[in-house]
């Protein structure tokens, strides 16, 4: 099977639609079901042309929504040469069909055992071998700054770009700065699917679980609802009001691919989504903001976009991506690359734990599955889960730029000194300097603090 729809069956694939209309009479429902979303990026990278609502207009665009600080519209039509007619304009740069883009659905996850929850154990010393990994069993918390309690007194933030987080969890309340949806149709914050809920526990829980950074403080920016997936102007939203707010950092454990070149679509016409996102994410890097994202669940090598695409023709990127962000791959309890993650020369950055099954699991067969070596964090209504992923792996990096941040204080470090940090006190694994499944290494948030005391 092409790579293509391979990972079009999987759970991160991008949505691509494209209607026409095949008559001159159709029924309001049938207009209805027509229309078609559109991202149009302009030639100004940071605001919008005069004029732009009327070429938008006069080829039967309907503006949903600005993003007029990227320099770019999301637009809805019923107009079938909609595209070829907005090109036509000079301060036009870029216009396709928008894309959906998923939460990285984690590769694996397990329930809790109910019995330890039941007879409150301390579930963080009993199951979270991961907290452990990159702490140094608690001793990074022991550093200034370790908990993520800033030498400056003040808040340090790490923006959620998810599904939302479950605010009244007993391990996150005290630590949850606040939520923002940009979800239609749900305007609140609150996690109606568990992803944002693990994640941010993994980043700041403090509890009967406990966070890389115990004392940093989550902020919920919902991009996705109980199911399904959200445009990209949303998620490029999202992260442009994140920075703004003058959050620390921001987590993305989400994502697609978008394929160039291929039969059914060429460069220019996917070029959009992907320009949009690089937009959203340097936004945000110059207003000092570091920015993380999950490399991906479908244990492939995404060094070449060719290679990628398998055999399809053109090519194949990770989306969204940049090489301003730190990207991560996922390991697992014996410091391994986990049999689902991706992995690749100039597209990894770091490995962070993100759980697996276990030495003795057969990925091929399912034979052997320990559920102990996959990642345990907060889920929604107080509980707790087990999921294995990228997913959960990113958190971990997220939560120790925070704390670094925390050790310098707030807004002393640029985006580019905190990932340097964390690439030069990350521990070699495959081998020495740089490699394609760990990039500069697994993360150690007691290296990257205790080397700059």
């Amino acid at each position: 099977m092409p790579i293509k729809k391979k990972l079009a069956a999987g759970t991160f694939a991008l949505a691509f639609g494209a209607a026409s209309l095949l008559g001159s009479t159709v029924s309001a429902a049938e207009t209805e079901a027509k229309k078609e979303d559109y991202v149009v990026v302009f030639k100004n990278q940071n605001s919008l042309p005069s004029g732009y609502e009327n070429v938008l207009a006069n080829a039967g665009g309907e503006v949903k929504t600005k993003l007029a600080k990227l320099g770019a519209v999301e637009v809805s039509s019923v107009n079938p040469n909609f595209l070829e007619e907005v090109k036509k304009s000079p301060v036009v740069l870029d216009v396709d069909v928008e894309k959906v883009v998923y939460p990285e659905t984690p590769a694996v996850a397990a329930d809790a055992p109910l019995e330890a929850i039941a007879a409150g154990a301390d579930l963080y010393n009993a199951y979270q071998w991961d907290i452990k990994q990159v702490t140094n069993n608690g001793a990074s918390w022991e550093l200034p700054g370790g908990t993520g309690k800033s030498v400056d007194g003040k808040d340090i933030v790490v923006a959620v770009v998810d599904t939302g987080i479950d605010y009244n969890h007993p391990d996150l309340k005290d630590n949850y700065a606040y939520g923002k949806s940009f979800v239609p149709g749900y305007p609140d914050a609150m996690d109606q699917n568990s992803h944002g809920t693990h994640v941010a526990g993994a980043i700041a829980a403090n509890g009967r679980t406990m966070g890389v950074g115990p004392d940093l403080k989550v902020a919920a920016y919902r991009v996705f609802g109980p199911t399904g997936g959200a445009s990209t102007a949303h998620i490029a939203e999202a992260l442009r009001t994140a920075a703004d707010d003058n959050v620390d950092v921001v987590n993305m454990s989400l994502g697609g691919y978008d394929w160039l070149q291929d039969p059914e679509q060429e460069t220019k016409d996917v070029a959009a989504d992907m320009r949009l996102f690089n937009r959203a994410i340097q936004y945000a890097i110059q207003k000092g903001v570091t920015v993380v994202g999950s490399a991906g669940n479908n244990g492939i090598d995404i060094t070449s976009p060719g290679r990628i695409s398998g055999d399809d023709k053109g090519a194949t990127h990770r989306s969204p991506s940049s090489q301003t962000l730190i990207r991560v791959s996922a390991g697992g309890a014996n410091k391994n690359l986990a049999f689902y993650s991706n992995y690749g020369v100039g597209k990894i950055d770091v490995m962070a734990p993100g759980g697996d099954l276990g030495p003795n699991y057969n990925s091929a067969t399912g034979a052997g599955r320990d559920n102990s070596y996959l990642a345990y964090a907060t889920v929604p209504g107080g509980g707790y889960g087990y999921k294995g992923g990228t997913s959960m792996a990113a958190p971990k990096v997220a939560g120790l730029a925070g704390v670094i941040i925390a050790q310098h204080g707030k807004d002393k470090l640029n985006p580019a000194q905190v990932k340097h940090i964390i690439q030069s006190s990350s521990e070699d694994i495959f081998k020495p300097g740089y490699d394609a499944q760990s990039g500069f290494g697994l993360i150690n948030a007691f290296d990257a603090l205790e080397k700059r005391q």
